[in-house]
């Protein structure tokens, strides 16, 4: 078996619908735009597709909670390189940190830690993970050198000016 990527990369345009007035990406349109991120690059590199997974199993994940940080604006017709990455999980819950960067990503222009709730459709409560996805969480959970959101984003701030 090919080893597993923990951390996830993607490229995307910054498109005309999803910007406000002065050619900035919208603040809403930011979780778009990590979602679309992460829900293709999981087909791509697990073969979890969460919708067909719902369609076929019942289950999927739902959002719990998003925490978000803006730090520059993503333009429009800009191409963005997104990463994401398992920061934690147990046998319920998921927490993803994703990214945004300039195509090069020599800036940080936000970051978002999303939690998600393995959740059972037809009985419309939480369900547990089964052991396939326990142990592929296993496989790339990348825990990140941070308990808080408020943390990380220090630590990222500061890695970035000491790159510079």
């Amino acid at each position: 078996m090919n080893q597993l990527l923990d951390i996830l990369q993607s490229k995307t345009k910054i498109r005309f619908q999803d910007c406000d007035p002065f050619n900035h990406l919208n603040n809403g349109s930011y979780i778009n735009y990590f979602m679309n991120h992460r829900e293709d690059a999981l087909i791509k590199h697990y073969d979890i597709d969460i919708y067909k997974m719902a369609k076929l199993t019942g289950k999927s994940w739902v959002s719990s909670s998003n925490q978000i940080a803006y730090l520059k604006p993503a333009f429009l017709m800009e191409t963005v390189t997104m990463e994401s990455q398992l920061i934690r999980f147990t046998n319920s819950e998921l927490q993803v940190e994703m990214r945004m960067y300039n195509e090069d990503k020599t800036h940080l222009k936000a970051i978002i830690w999303c939690g998600f709730v393995h959740f059972n459709l037809l009985k419309q409560k939480r369900d547990i993970h089964t052991e396939d996805l326990m142990q592929l969480f296993e496989n790339v959970n990348n825990p990140v050198n941070a308990f808080t959101f408020d943390e990380r984003l220090s630590l990222l701030k500061s890695n970035l000016v000491n790159n510079m």
